[in-house]
């Protein structure tokens, strides 16, 4: 979706847009670090995030990838920068085939800053000299499709900023008359440069709307987080500083926390003025790091710690081409990088119903569905890696996973408990300990509000529902036993699989089983997690391939404790449970005898 439509939509029902920008780090950590904080970040429904192209080009490639997983792995709608610096069009237009065949439709067209030891900017052979023939290339070539951002300069761009301080009256109005080139060229919005001074925002905008720029302006604030950091930003953009923002920092300069604290206040009194003025998007500049930029929401009441919410029980892919998919299999829900991974290549995603327009196949379990970040990788070894002698020593490794007191798992990408599994700890807890291994599970629920916090999902106003569900793995003689005692309960239904493709279960392989649906005003019920057998049949394979690839190798070769894991892979089976009496059943009878 582009981010203008967007923009517009929330502004037509009255609400304040938020965005995060975001830069490449330089290292593989600084990588996964900042995955982490854009999952946490993203999680309070910015419109957008956006990513730098990075200085001279420098981070190109880098910047490609960040930008596809944030679309399609974090989820969140993103825009990527895109800069003439040391990119001839050839590259210019690879980036943006590259970004449009991952589905994102947004770019911030940049001119960029000159070339890694140059004072100047150098247009570089084949390509383009300014942000205009950028902008006038991607109309040209590529129509429609893109949402084409620009940026705005308040004091102007720095190159016309004199060593007062200041740009000439002359500089300023024809910098103001080059934006507005740029959005006749068909740029649909204008984020701006830092600012510190809210008088010369609001007077920017003002100027802007009287030389006919009707487009949204997005201002783009920036924390202070660090004295000596923000010295050399302002120091870069030629930024005009209020005496009294000085004179309120120079004291503390050195106490990184009141610096930190100021930053919060000060960001919280410029987005105040800035919304009192009637302009309702903000963009702020993270600088990678969330505390502050989350802060100064807080303050404004924009988001609340407690009302994180979810449209669907998963988070979709902002995908041009994934936009409607709203069913999955639960399988994948520990998983969902894995799921996005794996169905990648499909053409159509199902809506509505699975059967209806489900994709013939899943993609090769590949080495890429048991990468993961370094300190995920850490965090495993430290809470996995034990002398395992027996089963039993399994079954307690299990346990402590549903007491809570681990915070990974083999087979979860997730950290911890999620909160719906708490509902159900203490019991699953009991079955773990009589070897029911358990990686999958939800509570049954019966018409709970759509907001709450635990089970809700999908905005205000409706009412959720669920089928317990348990997916575990347990031995043949246990398995013998769990078929034997659902014999007497025909509201429960079960499938089972070994590594070896055997089939046991209760339903047929055709039958799909909707175990998650909601109930809201307006709106067809929508049901966005289902059993279904053939993708159990998919599935199956990776869940078994964790075993080795995500705990039995985090052990030296030989290791008895590796043999172990090992062989409970190679003869244990994986079973999904489903109690289909929501009201009444209780999917923990099927284990009270055993």
């Amino acid at each position: 979706m582009k981010v203008i439509d967007k923009i517009k939509s929330w502004t037509d029902e009255g609400k304040t847009t938020f965005s995060f920008e975001f830069f490449p780090p330089r290292t593989e950590d600084g990588v996964d670090n900042l995955f982490e904080r854009m999952d946490r970040l993203v999680a309070y429904g910015p419109a957008f995030c956006d990513i730098t192209w990075g200085a001279g080009g420098s981070t190109a490639d880098l910047t490609l990838d960040i930008v596809s997983r944030m679309q399609n792995v974090v989820c969140v709608e993103s825009m990527m920068h895109l800069t003439c610096t040391n990119m001839p069009v050839e590259k210019i237009d690879h980036a943006l085939e590259t970004i449009r065949s991952n589905g994102i439709q947004n770019v911030l067209a940049l001119r960029g800053d000159p070339p890694h030891g140059e004072n100047k900017f150098v247009q570089v052979e084949g390509g383009f000299g300014c942000a205009l023939d950028l902008v006038n290339h991607i109309r040209s070539k590529y129509g429609d499709y893109f949402g084409i951002a620009v940026a705005g300069y308040p004091e102007a761009h720095p190159d016309v900023i004199g060593e007062n301080g200041l740009a000439s009256k002359e500089a300023y109005e024809s910098d103001l008359e080059y934006l507005k080139k740029k959005v006749d060229a068909g740029a649909d919005l204008i984020v701006t440069q830092l600012f510190f001074d809210t008088d010369i925002l609001l007077k920017f905008v003002n100027d802007c709307r009287q030389i006919g720029i009707k487009c949204p302006i997005v201002p783009g604030i920036m924390p202070i987080n660090n004295y000596k950091g923000f010295l050399r930003m302002i120091g870069f953009c030629k930024t005009k500083i209020p005496a009294e923002v000085m004179a309120a920092l120079e004291p503390i300069q050195d106490n990184e926390e009141a610096v930190k604290a100021y930053g919060i206040h000060l960001g919280t009194e410029m987005c105040k003025k800035i919304l009192a003025h009637g302009i309702k998007s903000l963009h702020l500049y993270t600088l990678n790091m969330e505390k502050s930029a989350l802060a100064i929401l807080m303050n404004l009441g924009m988001i609340e710690e407690s009302k994180i919410s979810r449209s669907l029980p998963w988070r979709r892919p902002a995908n041009v081409f994934r936009i409607k998919e709203d069913v999955r299999p639960i399988f994948w829900a520990n998983r969902p990088k894995s799921y996005i991974s794996r169905t990648k290549a499909w053409e159509n995603f199902p809506q509505g119903r699975w059967g209806d327009s489900r994709s013939a196949s899943y993609g090769a379990l590949t080495d890429h569905q048991f990468s993961r970040p370094r300190a995920r990788d850490k965090k495993l070894q430290q809470e996995w890696v034990v002398p395992l002698k027996s089963v039993e020593d399994i079954h307690e490794k299990f346990k402590e996973l549903c007491l809570g007191n681990l915070k990974s798992s083999p087979w979860s990408e997730l950290d911890g408990l999620q909160p719906e599994t708490k509902i159900i700890n203490e019991q699953l807890v009991k079955i773990n300990s009589k070897g029911f291994l358990t990686i999958n599970s939800q509570p049954s629920v019966n018409a709970e509000r759509s907001d709450s916090s635990t089970v809700g999902w999908g905005g205000p106003g409706g009412y959720v529902y669920q089928k317990a569900y348990l997916e575990f793995f347990c031995s043949k003689d246990k398995l013998d036993e769990v078929v034997e005692i659902c014999k007497a309960l025909p509201s429960i239904t079960y499938i089972a699989m070994n590594k070896g493709e055997k089939w046991v279960s209760n339903t047929s392989p055709s039958d799909v089983n909707a175990v998650t649906w909601g109930v809201f005003p307006a709106k067809e019920v929508i049901q966005p997690t289902i059993v279904d057998p053939s993708s159990f049949n998919v599935w199956k394979d990776e869940a078994f391939e964790t075993w080795s690839r995500n705990w039995a190798n985090l052990y030296p070769e030989a290791d008895p404790s590796r043999n172990l894991l090992e062989e409970v892979k190679n003869s244990y089976y994986l079973v999904s449970l489903v109690e289909n009496d929501y009201i009444n059943g209780n999917i923990f009878k099927v284990f009270t005898d055993l």
